[in-house]
């Protein structure tokens, strides 16, 4: 014997979209600051070089799409830093001590449990030699990988919102997406995907176990 679905079974998202630094990671921004102070640069230097120097920007933008590889950003980005910066495993460095995020990692198990199906969504920042995602032990959580190094496009091109979908074999609006940066959100949204701005860890796991009928099973 078959049982109708509940209205509420209906309604449940099937797929779950997250991005990955600042959403399966704790906020870099400290760590990144700590390391900067280590090396006698002032605390915003990693930011600013990345964000604020044009060579920074290219650079960065350049590596997001398979452009050049990490090595070549490690040692362009090290020499913007300061002659004093070895560019070995620069953004090994930088990262490998950012923490897990792990209510969130916990909240995608509860969705893949579940029975939805999940995507990584990220803007890359290089794969070799530093893997971020394998570091972070989170590759194996997801059934889609979608990492713009290898697509040769990064968030916010609508592309690779649909690229995402169509990987899902899910509607836009059969999906919900998550990530920090709130200029990552509009093309999602403009797809039918339901969006959560993940500002801070533990309020972005509660609104997604309401929106997903799932708990992330984590006290703290």
């Amino acid at each position: 014997m078959t049982y109708p679905t509940s209205s509420a079974e209906e309604r449940r998202p099937q797929g779950l979209i997250l991005d990955f630094a600042g959403v399966l990671t704790a906020d870099p921004r400290p760590i990144h600051r700590a390391w900067c102070a280590a090396q006698d640069l002032t605390p915003g230097a990693w930011r600013a070089t990345l964000n604020d120097h044009p060579e920074g920007r290219r650079l960065y933008a350049a590596l997001e799409i398979g452009e050049i590889g990490q090595a070549e950003w490690n040692a362009g980005t090290a020499a913007l830093l300061g002659a004093h910066i070895a560019p070995g495993n620069l953004m090994g460095r930088l990262w490998s001590g950012v923490p897990t995020a792990r209510r969130m990692v916990a909240l995608g198990e509860a969705a893949r449990a579940a029975g939805m199906r999940l995507a990584l969504l990220s803007n890359s920042f290089g794969l070799d030699p530093y893997n971020p995602y394998t570091h972070a032990g989170i590759w194996d959580l997801f059934d889609v990988h979608v990492i713009s190094e290898l697509e040769g496009v990064a968030k916010p091109d609508p592309a690779i919102y649909q690229l995402t979908l169509d990987r899902l074999n899910l509607s836009g609006e059969e999906c919900v997406f998550v990530d920090d940066h709130p200029a990552n959100l509009p093309p999602a949204q403009a797809l039918g995907i339901t969006t959560v701005l993940a500002a801070e860890e533990a309020a972005a796991v509660a609104e997604l176990e309401s929106l997903l009928g799932v708990s992330a099973g984590l006290a703290n």
